[in-house]
């Protein structure tokens, strides 16, 4: 079932809403949210971050936070210090969309110490998404990461610097999902034998599993989850364990869309945009073999994450999925009944909205992107009225 996202006009007014930037380090006030907000920290271009659980001392203060340009952070976000993390790959391509990414720490970090990155690997000319995982090591001079090794690549590695995706979330079935994007390049997406243009479905080692829906394809074909998607920026798991995806359309139509066992989204055959160079993608309405979209916005939201909120700060929020929009520049909350999805609100914040993460007690963070008036910033929103200054 497809339910359109918020019209032009709505979106316009949602945008006139919103206050500018305030200076410094102050968070931009914006009338009638539901929160207040203040700043945690400040970062050169962060990317994502993750909390790290208890293990047998309260750690739920401390953060992982990326910077794009290639530097891991843990941040005690009760007192805005952050240390940074030792032994991450120095062998990591700053280019367009590309960087240091996503960070999630093992379902059994506790006993396993393990936590994943995703970030973008040179070859040459060429380049591609990893993921790989370490231990890491805390309660020293400096925290760092310990036998850190790639367990997973984008196959084939091609030129451009667009649509690496490389969101990284596990299952409940202990799985290991990415999103890993078609790399700008269009027909990967529909090949059989690539890996680009999907969500991938691993063992926690990086093997792939036997119940995969293409296992018998072999090869890095066998480790689709799904296919025919864009580029997936938001990737997180319902509270009934289904998977759900915000993708980024080409020239209008993001989409939401519940990832299913070996569906075809049908990318870049159909689409509810249209390429940037003007030519037309039919709609998803004309192919119905292909998996269409919960939700589509036209105009853009442009996703950047997603998680679905469990917390008792926001009580009327529980159970909905928080998306981070970049050109939306906000929160877009969406409720999700079964396989239906439909737009609840929006939540300006004056700012591109890289990630947004759960704390340990039901509060909320954001991070800001670092362009276009953004400013990098880690916030926290607890509740609590905001009227502008």
């Amino acid at each position: 079932m497809r339910i359109q996202g918020l019209t032009g006009l709505a979106t316009l007014l949602l945008a006139n809403s919103a206050c500018s930037a305030a200076p410094g380090n102050a968070p931009a006030a914006v009338a009638n949210q539901p929160f207040r907000s203040e700043v945690v920290a400040d970062f050169e271009a962060p990317w994502a971050m993750t909390f790290l659980p208890g293990s047998g001392r309260p750690l739920t203060s401390q953060a992982l936070v990326t910077e794009k340009a290639g530097k891991l952070w843990l941040v005690d976000v009760a007192s805005g210090q952050r240390q940074e993390v030792m032994g991450v790959p120095t062998n990591i391509r700053v280019e367009g969309q590309g960087g240091l990414g996503d960070v999630v720490v093992a379902p059994d970090f506790a006993g396993s110490q393990r936590v994943y990155l995703s970030y973008v690997e040179p070859e040459g000319e060429l380049s591609g998404a990893v993921v790989g995982t370490g231990r890491l090591i805390l309660g020293q001079e400096a925290p760092r990461l310990e036998d850190f090794r790639v367990i997973w690549r984008q196959q084939p590695k091609v030129t451009g610097g667009g649509h690496f995706s490389h969101r990284i979330a596990f299952g409940p079935d202990g799985k290991l999902y990415i999103s890993s994007g078609e790399r700008q390049k269009f027909d990967p997406a529909q090949d059989p034998n690539a890996n680009l243009g999907r969500i991938v479905r691993l063992n926690a080692d990086g093997t792939v599993p036997g119940d995969n829906p293409w296992s018998s394809r072999g090869g890095v074909g066998a480790q689709a989850w799904t296919m025919g998607n864009r580029n997936v920026l938001g990737l997180a798991f319902g509270p009934d364990g289904r998977l759900w995806g915000a993708e980024m359309g080409p020239a209008g139509g993001d989409e939401l869309n519940h990832l299913e066992r070996g569906s075809n989204y049908g990318y870049p055959i159909v689409s509810d945009g249209d390429h940037y160079d003007g030519r037309v993608i039919p709609d998803h309405s004309t192919r119905p073999e292909f998996n269409g979209p919960e939700i589509v916005w036209t105009p853009v939201i442009s996703p950047s994450s997603m998680i679905f909120y469990s917390g008792d700060d926001f009580p009327a929020w529980r159970g909905n999925a928080l998306i981070g929009g970049l050109s939306a520049q906000g929160i877009v909350r969406v409720a999700i009944d079964g396989n239906t999805a439909r737009e609840v609100e929006r939540l300006p914040m004056s700012a591109r909205i890289r990630e947004v993460e759960q704390g340990p007690d039901g509060e909320l963070y954001v991070l800001e992107d670092e362009r276009d008036g953004s400013q990098g910033r880690l916030l926290r929103l607890t509740p609590g009225a905001q009227t502008r200054r």
